[in-house]
């Protein structure tokens, strides 16, 4: 198909129906955020922007880098910036699934079983390499990403919101691991890596680091009350139907091409649609561009797609496939 030239007006106001999205909050509630962050976290402003598309939206993020690169880091300093409780999971082969959720004691006291939470009690849970637990181990994380509760002994626990699982793990070590099936990694919303600092970053990263560590020095600059009005203020931004038919067109074409074996689900658009809603009230528009979409194309879909075996022989990769099937489509022309 032709492509035809983006003529999205930026200034202008979209038309859209309901409530209006008081996008310049969100805003100004991501640029206090990412500049905190950014004392701590140099050169890291993209996956900063990803990581509150992904928690703005409700969703959760899988970091897949080598180690040493601030995956840690970046979960703590989001903690800290807006005064969220925060806890880690370091996650190994003996990792039992009571380690996480909690388990029921025995208090002989009141002679009554009493219930001990685990680390899932929390804010913001950081899941270090959660490639080495065993499957019964991931899967117990399973029921609080997708409904924000767990249940324990036949008893359902309402977890605190906000409520962000970021896990980690490492792409090159294999060994001792169990991968995650593609089940679970589709509820994540988000996947990226952080990649390695310039020369010129790391050199500030040196400075920063001289005399101690500047996530020690970070203050809360948000509160957890203004990410749930933020994540009710994107569901407000405006979709059009033209950018929507866009975005749908992108998830038929993963299911049709010929070096997938499996392609977008329905999961997979209405990801694209909040991340869609979130990149562009963060970047303080009341309505969604295709180019919003493109921003959050591939860290949405690359864990959701699955190439064919003769595919991967040739050297493709999900991010190409993605790259092919976007240049063919014809981009949409929304106006005021």
């Amino acid at each position: 198909m032709t492509e035809a030239p983006p003529v999205v007006d930026p200034t202008a106001v979209a038309p859209g129906a309901g409530d209006v999205a008081n996008v310049a909050a969100v805003s100004d509630f991501a640029k206090r955020v990412i500049a905190n962050v950014e004392h701590a976290i140099v050169g890291k402003r993209k996956q900063l922007v990803l990581s509150l598309v992904a928690w703005l939206s409700g969703g959760h993020l899988l970091l897949e880098d080598v180690p040493g690169v601030a995956k840690t880091m970046l979960a703590r300093a989001l903690a800290k910036s807006i005064g969220c409780q925060f806890k880690r999971v370091q996650c190994t082969p003996d990792l039992l699934p009571t380690d996480v959720t909690g388990t029921s004691i025995f208090n002989q006291k009141e002679a009554e079983f009493e219930f001990r939470a685990g680390p899932v009690f929390t804010q913001v849970l950081l899941a270090d390499e959660i490639n080495r637990a065993t499957p019964r181990t991931q899967a117990s994380l399973l029921e609080a990403m997708a409904e924000g509760c767990v249940t324990v002994d036949g008893t359902t626990h309402v977890l605190e919101k906000p409520f962000l699982v970021i896990a980690t793990q490492n792409p090159v070590d294999h060994e001792g691991t169990f991968p995650l099936p593609e089940a679970q990694l589709d509820r994540f919303l988000m996947r990226f890596s952080l990649g390695y600092p310039t020369m010129e970053e790391e050199m500030r990263m040196l400075d920063l680091l001289q005399h101690t560590h500047p996530i020690d020095g970070l203050k809360a600059v948000a509160t957890a009350k203004e990410v749930l009005a933020a994540q009710a203020e994107i569901r407000k931004v405006h979709v059009d139907p033209r950018v929507r038919q866009y975005f749908l067109q992108i998830i038929e074409q993963t299911r049709r091409h010929s070096d997938l074996a499996l392609g977008g689900s329905p999961r997979a658009t209405i990801a694209l649609f909040r991340c869609g809603q979130a990149m562009a009230a963060i970047r303080g528009r009341g309505f969604v561009t295709p180019d919003d979409i493109k921003r959050v194309l591939p860290p949405v879909m690359n864990h959701r797609l699955i190439l064919r075996g003769e595919s991967r022989l040739r050297k493709v990769t999900t991010e190409s496939v993605l790259q092919d099937i976007v240049s063919e489509i014809a981009v949409p022309t929304v106006s005021a």
